[in-house]
């Protein structure tokens, strides 16, 4: 079974696609535990946190994990909020990064997060999934 926005709505907020406030604003809660699939369609993983810019009060990041088993194994990996499009006729997310492509990627491990506020970790992050980084 896949985790969507629509199997985590506790308040009916996408009850009714005509109305309600998806998807320009959606709930942060509805989004957790959402799958991610590349253009190709593969499952790239799901969403296990989001990264708030305390000072802007943006999404900075989307916590992925990708790999393991039942958690064991795991990467994680910080993919630059934007990065990430919601695919609204599968109900899920998509990131354009081939599945192979994630071996390289910048990840961590639940037990050693990057310090994300970092300016060069940010860059490099930016970098690799294709995205501008302003250190605004």
């Amino acid at each position: 079974m896949s985790t969507n926005y629509v199997t985590r709505d506790n308040f009916g907020m996408y009850a009714n696609k005509n109305e309600g406030p998806g998807p320009e604003l959606m709930g942060a809660n509805t989004l957790l535990g959402n799958d991610v699939y590349n253009k190709d369609g593969q499952d790239l993983g799901d969403i296990k946190e989001f990264m708030i810019d305390m000072a802007s009060g943006k999404i900075a990041y989307a916590v992925l994990s990708f790999g393991g088993l039942l958690g064991m194994g795991e990467k994680l990996f910080a993919v630059p909020w934007a990065a990430l499009t919601l695919d609204t006729v599968n109900e899920r997310f998509t990131l354009n990064v081939p599945k192979d492509a994630l071996k390289d990627a910048p990840g961590f491990n639940k037990d050693r997060w990057p310090t994300m506020s970092d300016k060069t970790w940010a860059a490099g992050v930016h970098k690799f999934y294709g995205m501008p980084y302003s250190a605004d």
